[in-house]
């Protein structure tokens, strides 16, 4: 297993706020994705666990809301390893995104 990837979203939303608008705009996750889909989520408590099927794999994630800022971690599978710059990059350019 690899090295989960770990970051802060920041927002001034308050925590109802942030879940509303990330339970509204989850399916956009899968579409930033090329061929991914947000296969599932659910909440438990303040944290929404989501899973994206990407090149054959599911990429486990969690998204944990805080008064302040959203702490996302992606648990890559080994193979997608490779691609975690990417992915993190990805996430610290649309993460924002989802919180608007």
């Amino acid at each position: 297993m690899s090295q989960p990837i770990e970051l802060d979203i920041t927002h001034q939303l308050g925590k109802a706020g942030a879940r509303a608008r990330l339970d509204g705009n989850i399916a956009r996750i899968g579409e930033k994705i090329p061929g991914g889909a947000v296969v599932d989520h659910r909440w438990e408590g303040d944290t929404m666990h989501f899973t994206v099927g990407a090149m054959g794999q599911n990429i486990a994630s969690r998204l944990t809301v805080f008064e302040t800022h959203v702490h996302a971690v992606v648990n890559l599978p080994p193979f997608m390893a490779l691609f975690a710059g990417m992915v993190r990059a990805s996430i610290e350019r649309e993460g924002p995104k989802l919180l608007r």
